[in-house]
């Protein structure tokens, strides 16, 4: 641990890293108020805010905050690394919390920290007990990139020891800070809420249906039969993303459940979000302060630190920071959820107001430490005492123009040539360069590729309201395509709207089956996904009769997301083992030891075939599925590798026929695609990083390293050329080869943060 002495001789530029007002959250405050305390105390250094956005319009931020990051575009979170090297800080305090960075789990973040240049100091918000591998993951890769860990309980400290393996010498306890409020006599401030004369119990925070205010309000009966002045208000907005997803139901549920009880004249709501004066003087009106809170595994409560801090006499269940702050008389806990509990602590302390004022009186003492003066010296002592380390050890430097990872680094997904070839019908096939060709009119395998584009987009992607009309364009052109008569899909749609097919191929139908189960698993929006469900099996029962390999392999693929969100659906469980056990009969009844292949030629979407064979194998538990997967994908990798280490899709023009010659041109993106992703299957399914190198070499094809050594990934529109010729690329960028470069990218990401949670023993 530090000692106290001379601290932040030589800091001048600090960095802190989360979200901040006027966005409403915790971690926002917390991240406003540290910036001011450490300004308060060194006021010769420079403070800098560079924050999350999660919504597309712009807060109106306060000077300080000199940088904002998308938190859905994966791209800007580099950038502002580059940002806070180029003005060289001296220290990046970064504030963590899963839920306000992009990616899965919050992996985007990684992509900032792992390329600053000067040391950092992360505050863990929340430490889990019993992480998801992913959490586990991104959490430890915080740990090693981060020079020092704050927590702001001993509980926390302990997790990070125990569950995560950190050394102890890594961390530092500074408690959460709170305001320097005066030990006021509560009746000062009633007179101004319209509560004077009244017991006033209070809960403030934003309002979401973890905080189990339910519990309280069914207290109250029972707290108003033996105390009829008490009045209980719920004070704070409700959360921004309950609130777009719910709007105010749940605060709605709250009043109907006080009526019901006879106590709605005792709840008052104050709706909105307070800035500090005015909470300081609610708090300083309350007899009593309550988190009856759901969640066990809360590692810190910015609400009852305040609480505490200015002299309140608490109530909570015990959730761990709760536990931890009401130690020795602090305050009293109560089980979740046990309104009967409650009511009884209530009415004790209220019966009891000498037992009420000492319990006051031991919180605030405890308190003095945690008032953002003391706090901030803290922080500034830890800060100085890396930034020391640092000098003695230097972290090796990137500068500008610095290959960083590889040759070719793999570019942010743009939307641009996409939206471009969408109009309110769905996507169109072709383009005419990168102009959409209407005289080709649209078909059901590129809106089904889409759909699976849009839906998978949502967790890099800042529009998610441009990604939730897209998704309902192409679902909405999947189910027109649907011919309820015969249970099938129509594939091929002129310009004007008129099918020109009753029937489309069985793999066009396998790949609406495909997307439709991506969509079931990926969909944000409960109606999205019933919509999904409800096509889905529909149309699936029509796949049993065919006899095309590949509508196999796509439905399979499909089935495997339908079933990762619907795992108990037997149906299609039953289904899957059926067309998974002819797929592999296939293979055993085709391949040798030099052409592990299902059939005598190797043409289109190979890889879907080894994809589906791989993910139904382990699905099921049959480890020789599994193997037919992984052996013909390493077999397809070896055979369109070229001497020199690149991708060569075996070409369209003539295929590869069993002992004959292979095709060289053309060279088709979504054969780079399949691979991509059949070989993030075999990698997660191994963790040999063979796959994790051969999923990158597909990638650089689409960015140059291939035959020609052109890209065919145009930077400018996000759009795909459609192949690669003798010539060279071909220039028109239709709809497959857009979205199989999109895919990949996208795939390339996952793939890429699974890396990391291998590297790191997650």
């Amino acid at each position: 641990m530090l000692q106290s002495g001379t601290y932040h001789a030589y800091l001048r530029k600090i960095a802190l890293i989360g979200n901040y007002l006027p966005r409403q959250c915790g971690i926002a405050t917390f991240t406003k108020d540290l910036l001011t305390a450490l300004a308060g105390e060194d006021p010769a250094s420079e403070l800098w805010a560079v924050v999350m956005n999660d919504v597309p319009e712009e807060y109106r931020y306060p000077k300080e905050v000199r940088f904002e990051v998308n938190q859905r575009a994966l791209a800007e979170y580099r950038v502002a690394a580059d940002f806070l090297n180029m003005n060289q800080m001296d220290i990046v305090c970064l504030q963590h919390e899963f839920g306000i960075f992009g990616g899965e789990n919050g992996a985007h973040v990684l992509d900032l920290l792992s390329n600053l240049q000067m040391p950092l100091v992360t505050t863990f918000h929340t430490v889990i007990q019993s992480p998801t591998p992913g959490q586990m993951a991104i959490t430890k890769r915080i740990v090693q990139l981060s020079d020092r860990l704050v927590v702001m309980s001993r509980h926390s400290e302990k997790i990070l020891q125990e569950a995560y393996g950190v050394a102890p010498e890594k961390i530092e306890f500074i408690h959460h800070g709170i305001p320097d409020i005066p030990f006021v006599d509560p009746n000062y401030y009633k007179d101004k809420y319209g509560v004077e004369g009244r017991r006033v119990i209070l809960t403030f925070g934003l309002l979401s249906p973890g905080k189990g205010i339910e519990t309280m309000i069914k207290a109250l009966p029972a707290v108003v039969k033996q105390h009829p002045d008490a009045v209980y208000i719920v004070l704070g907005a409700t959360h921004p993303h309950v609130k777009k997803e719910q709007g105010e139901a749940y605060r709605q549920s709250l009043q109907h459940l006080a009526e019901e009880l006879g106590v709605a004249e005792h709840l008052i709501f104050h709706n909105r979000f307070v800035d500090l004066n005015e909470l300081c003087e609610f708090l300083g009106a309350a007899n009593l302060y309550v988190t009856p809170y759901l969640n066990r595994e809360q590692a810190v409560s910015g609400t009852l630190a305040y609480a505490l801090g200015s002299g309140k006499a608490v109530i909570s269940t015990p959730y761990w920071y709760a536990e931890e702050m009401l130690a020795e008389g602090r305050g009293r806990l109560v089980p979740f959820q046990d309104a009967g509990a409650l009511a009884e602590q209530v009415n004790d302390l209220f019966n009891n107001e000498v037992e009420r004022h000492a319990i006051r009186k031991r919180a605030y003492t405890f308190c003095r430490g945690m008032v953002w003066k003391e706090v901030a010296r803290r922080y500034l002592e830890v800060f100085d005492e890396v930034k020391r380390e640092r000098e003695c050890s230097p972290k090796p430097v990137l500068f500008p123009g610095t290959k960083r990872e590889t040759t070719y680094e793999a570019p942010q997904p743009r939307l641009a040539h996409i939206l471009r070839l969408t109009d309110d019908v769905g996507m169109m096939q072709h383009a005419k360069f990168i102009v959409p060709d209407r005289h080709h009119g649209y078909c059901t395998d590129d809106n089904a590729r889409a759909l699976i584009a849009v839906m998978m987009a949502q967790d890099t992607m800042t529009d998610s309201g441009a990604l939730t009309e897209l998704a309902c364009t192409y679902l909405s052109f999947l189910d027109h395509a649907f011919n309820e008569e015969n249970g099938r899909f129509r594939n091929f749609m002129g310009y004007d709207r008129r099918w020109l097919e009753e029937v489309g191929a069985e793999d066009s139908h396998g790949r609406a089956i495909w997307g439709l189960g991506e969509a079931v698993a990926l969909a944000e929006s409960d109606d999205i996904r019933t919509m999904a469900q409800v096509l889905f099996e529909k149309a699936l029962p029509a796949v049993m009769a065919f006899r095309s390999p590949r509508s196999w392999a796509f439905s399979l693929v499909g089935i495997h997301a339908y079933l990762s969100h619907l795992s108990g659906d037997s149906e299609v469980r039953r289904i899957r083992e059926i067309l998974a056990d002819r797929l592999l009969l296939l293979y055993q009844k085709n391949a040798s030891a030099a052409w592990p292949w299902i059939e005598s030629t190797v043409n289109y979407a190979n890889a879907k075939v080894s994809q589906a064979l791989l993910i139904s194998g382990q699905s099921m538990s049959n480890n020789e599925m599994l193997q037919a997967g992984l052996h013909s994908l390493d077999w397809l990798m070896s055979i369109q590798t070229s001497p020199k280490g690149h991708f060569v899709p075996v070409g369209n023009k003539g295929w590869y026929p069993r002992d004959g010659e292979k095709a060289r041109f053309d060279q088709q993106p979504i054969e780079a695609l399949n691979m991509i992703q059949a070989c993030q299957e075999a990698y997660e399914a191994t963790n040999d990083p063979k796959w994790f190198n051969d999923a990158q070499c597909c990638l650089e094809w689409f960015l140059g390293r291939n035959d020609m050594n052109a890209p065919l990934y145009d930077h400018k529109t996000g759009g795909c050329r459609d192949g690669l010729q003798a010539d060279g690329p071909n220039r028109n960028q239709g709809a497959e080869s857009t979205l199989a470069c999109f895919l990949s990218l996208l795939h390339f990401t996952q793939l890429r943060n699974y890396q990391i949670s291998v590297e790191t023993g997650g």
